[in-house]
């Protein structure tokens, strides 16, 4: 997630299953207007003060994360009353009773949480307490990029392609593949259409090679 320090103009940015916990590198994307952040390690609503910097945050999806707490009402409304431009928090329509009642029931976040000891990134592949089981680890890889590709309205890839992946993987390595093909997924979305055609050209060629080497 610290690569979003270097990208202030991006508008959507999804990180689902990453083990993420620390949001302050997202407070210098002033475009930003989608996040998406499902099952990830984000511990406390405090992580909220970085996004209430954000003018055009609109949507924000960050359930299953253990800030949820065991009351949603009081999830719900915290967030809403922090972050009150929200028009859909976890792909749920935002109401103006919603808003209304979050100044009574939510929590006001003044301050940053306390800052921790490790830095979260990509190549945090031993929490595995954070991404769930081994099992999870090891069966999300498709399912959770093909939940990117529909946050990202991009036509979902076939089961098909990646029937050659072994359960015997390690949990780092499936993590990785995963995040690796979510952030080229997100990355795409910034090409032109002279970028685009670069990146076909070389992944036909990649293929093309890979099938000579299977000959």
């Amino acid at each position: 997630i610290s690569i979003c320090r270097d990208l202030p103009n991006i508008e959507v940015i999804t990180f689902s299953v990453n083990g993420i916990s620390d949001l302050e590198p997202l407070h210098r994307c002033q475009n930003l207007s989608e996040l998406y952040l499902r099952k990830n390690n984000i511990t406390s609503l405090d992580e909220l003060f970085y996004l209430k910097t954000l003018p055009r945050l609109r949507v924000l999806w960050l359930a299953e994360n253990p800030c949820c707490g065991p009351d949603p009402h009081r999830y719900r409304m915290t967030v809403l009353r922090n972050l009150p431009s929200l028009q859909k928090l976890d792909n749920q329509a935002v109401t103006e009773e919603e808003l209304s009642q979050a100044l009574v029931d939510g929590v006001e976040i003044t301050a940053p949480p306390a800052r921790r000891s490790v830095e979260n990134g990509w190549s945090e592949c031993t929490a595995s307490s954070a991404a769930g089981s081994t099992t999870e680890l090891l069966s999300c890889s498709l399912e959770e990029t093909s939940k990117t590709q529909e946050e990202l309205d991009m036509k979902p890839v076939p089961r098909g392609k990646y029937s050659s992946f072994s359960s015997q993987e390690t949990d780092c390595s499936c993590k990785k593949r995963n995040n690796v093909l979510n952030a080229i997924l997100l990355l795409m979305k910034e090409l032109d259409a002279e970028g685009l055609e670069i990146i076909q050209q070389t992944v036909a060629r990649r293929l093309q090679k890979k099938e000579l080497q299977e000959e």
